[in-house]
C-alpha cells in the first residue's frame, strides 16, 4: 500500500487564496513593562557630614556628603545660602552647584559668614529628596594691628588691632 501511495502525484496548490487580515499589533503595554524592568530607581537623599576641623579659611569651605545606600548616581546637586536673620536680601540668594564628588570646596566666600548646605543626588530615573541642611562657618579675618598704637616699654607691650570682620570674633591668638 505504500508503494501504491507514493506513486499517486499530489496536487499541493490551494483552490482558493487565503485571505489574510493585515493587523497592526499594539506593543505599547509590553514596552512598557521592559522599560519599567530596566530602570534604575531615583538615589535616596544624601547625607551632609558636619563642618570637619582645618576645612575653612576666611573664603573657602570644603563640604562632604555621603549616600547609605547602593543607588546608581551620575551627579550630585550642592546647593547653599549664608545664614542671615534679615529677610529677601541679595545675599540670601541660593547657589547651586553640579557636582561629580561627594565632596566640593567653595570659593568666594566671606570671612567670619555661616552658610547653610544641602545636597541632592540625580540619576536617569530622577533627584533624590534634599539631604539635611549643614551650617558651616568660614573662618574670619585676620586682624589688622594698627602699628601707630603700639606702645612698648622694658617689661610690656601695647599692641592693638581691629577685627575687620562683620560678625563677632570669640577669641584671638597673639604670638609673641
Amino acid at each position: 500500500r505504500l508503494g501504491e501511495f507514493l506513486k499517486k502525484e499530489v496536487n499541493l496548490e490551494l483552490s482558493t487564496l487565503p485571505d489574510f487580515e493585515e493587523r497592526v499589533i499594539d506593543f505599547s503595554e509590553v514596552e512598557q513593562l521592559m522599560n519599567s524592568i530596566n530602570t534604575i530607581p531615583a538615589p535616596c537623599a544624601p547625607v551632609i557630614s558636619p563642618q570637619a576641623p582645618n576645612a575653612a579659611t576666611g573664603t573657602s569651605l570644603r563640604v562632604c556628603w555621603g549616600l547609605f545606600s547602593d543607588d546608581t548616581v551620575e551627579y550630585y546637586q550642592l546647593c547653599y545660602k549664608p545664614v542671615s536673620n534679615e529677610r529677601h536680601s541679595d545675599e540670601q540668594a541660593e547657589h547651586t552647584l553640579k557636582v561629580k564628588e561627594t565632596y566640593c570646596t567653595i570659593t568666594n566666600l566671606l570671612p567670619n559668614t555661616q552658610y547653610e548646605f544641602w545636597a541632592s543626588a540625580l540619576n536617569a530615573s530622577g533627584i533624590s529628596p534634599p539631604s539635611e541642611r549643614a551650617v558651616y562657618v568660614t573662618a574670619p579675618s585676620p586682624p589688622i594691628i594698627k602699628t601707630k598704637k603700639i606702645l612698648s616699654c622694658e617689661n610690656a607691650a601695647l599692641v592693638c588691632w581691629e577685627s575687620g570682620n562683620i560678625n563677632p570674633v570669640d577669641s584671638y591668638m597673639v604670638e609673641l
